[in-house]
This record gives structure tokens, sequence and C-alpha cells, in this order.
């Protein structure tokens, strides 16, 4: 689609991510309405729109938007490189944010031919998914590379990831995702309500910004579920790392994929789920 067929939106006015509301203080009915200011994430609707389609909508922050649809398009195989997205344009609606992508014409065709809808609430990661195989989808195996970490390093990035978390420390609604570099440590970190979300706008802020996912980890708050392993495993970073728990299958499809995960890491310690090798 060349530039003059492509039509122009109007930016408006993009949401806060911060909402402040009164409430009442539910042991002390007597207060009606004299409650605490209290903050609350918001949410909007933010579709992926492709050479004039919408591909996706999705429940999520109204922050590091660009970030977030670079994100999506890389982890569900929109795009193999930044090459590919060839204009960005996002617009803010009254009910909702558009992100929109122009692809090159045999991109665009790929993307017709598998064209799906998705909506779900906070950044369902399977949602969308018309069969079973393409729920429980194989990823290729990743390359194998000398990184490891140690226990030290593992401890270091959940402490930095929680330290990182601005809006969360505000509000207590919002999942965060970040990537660390052992021997330099917590480089980049990316909040959302949805978890899906914040890895996306991780994955996306690391490729705008020319970071190598193979030479670190990506560390959550969140559990590790088959897609946060999907979208990690497909970027090619070989460790996930979280503060919760992981699933079983996760741990399945970690394992074949040959990605190293270690959970419930809150900076005094982990446990190791798969590649133990990984962890020195």
């Amino acid at each position: 689609m060349t530039a003059a067929m492509r039509p122009q939106g109007k930016p408006g006015h993009t949401p806060s991510q911060i909402v402040p509301r009164k409430v009442i203080a539910g042991r002390d009915p007597r207060l009606k309405g004299q409650g605490p200011l209290r903050e609350l994430a918001e949410e909007v609707p933010v579709a992926m729109v492709f050479n004039g389609s919408s591909l996706a909508v999705m429940m999520a922050t109204p922050d590091d938007i660009q970030d977030f649809a670079t994100g999506f398009a890389f982890s569900e195989g929109v795009v193999q490189s930044l090459d590919e997205l060839e204009d960005y344009e996002q617009v803010a609606h009254e009910n909702g944010i558009e992100a929109r992508f122009w692809l090159p014409e045999d991109r665009a065709t790929q993307l017709a031919d598998r064209r799906r809808a998705l909506a779900g609430p906070i950044g369902c990661g399977l949602c969308g998914i018309d069969s079973l195989s393409q729920a429980l989808r194989k990823i290729p195996a990743l390359p194998s590379n000398d990184l490891t970490l140690s226990a030290n390093d593992v401890n270091d990035a959940a402490r930095g990831l929680r330290a990182s978390q601005p809006l969360h420390d505000r509000c207590r609604a919002l999942h965060a995702a970040g990537f660390f570099l052992p021997g330099t440590g917590l480089v980049l970190a990316r909040e959302d309500v949805g978890r899906h979300n914040a890895l996306d706008k991780l994955i996306g802020a690391m490729r705008r910004q020319g970071m190598d996912p193979a030479t670190g980890a990506i560390v959550m708050t969140s559990r590790i579920s088959v897609d946060l392993v999907q979208k990690t495993a497909l970027t090619g970073c070989p460790v996930l790392i979280s503060a919760s728990a992981p699933t079983a299958h996760g741990v399945r499809l970690a394992e074949e994929a040959g990605l190293a995960v270690a959970a419930f890491a809150k900076g005094d310690g982990f446990e190791i789920y798969s590649r133990p090798e990984r962890f020195a």
C-alpha cells in the first residue's frame, strides 16, 4: 500500500494510565464517601491494525503503545524483522486506540491468509485461536549458546524488576516484564494490566532498541503459562524468570524448546523448573 493510499487518522487524546477515585473504607461505613482517594490503573481497547485491517483488539494500559504493537507483531509471527514494519501511526479515539502498521505486500498477503480477530479481557494470550493445534503449537528449539546465570544474577533480576514498577507502586494492579543482562543488571522494563501485554511491550522495546534477546533473561511478575513460554522462546530469549509459579504444560513446552525457567524468584531465592545447566 503506497503512502498516498493510506488513510490518515486524526490523533486524539491518549487516556491517562492512572485514574483517581474516591473510595469508601468498608471497615467503617459511617464514612459515607469520606474515604481515601485511590489511584486505579486504566485499561482501554487497543486495536492492532495492519494495512488497514484490524487483527486484534486487546485491553491494555494506554502507555508504550508502539512497543506493544511492535512486540505483538513479532510474537504473533506477523513479521520477522523491523524492516517489515514500514510505517507506524497511532490514533486515539474516544473509545480506544488504534496502533496502525503498514507491511510489505508479501507480508500483507500472508497475514490475510491467517487473519483472525482476538478480543479478550486484559490481553488474553490465546483468545481467537480457532483450533487445538494452534493453542499448543510447537515452537522451534532455541539455538544453543553459553549464557549462564548465577544465583546472584537471578536474585538481582527479581529485585531489579520489583524496583522498576512505578505504576504498580501507585495502584497495585499491573504486571511487569523486564530484560536482564548478566554483569549489567535490569536494562529495560515495561508494565501493563495484562501479563501478555507487558511481555509484548518488552519484546517490542527490545526490538526497537536493538537489544539481542539471546544475551540475557526475561523477568516477569506473573505466572509462567504456555503463551508466555511461546512468546519468550519465539523472541529468541533462552531464560525466563518469574516471581510466580509456572504451569505444568508451560514447563513441558519450555523443556522441549530449550528454554530455562526459574520461578518464585523474589530476590531471596528461586526454584529451577527446566534446563538447570543455564544456572551456575
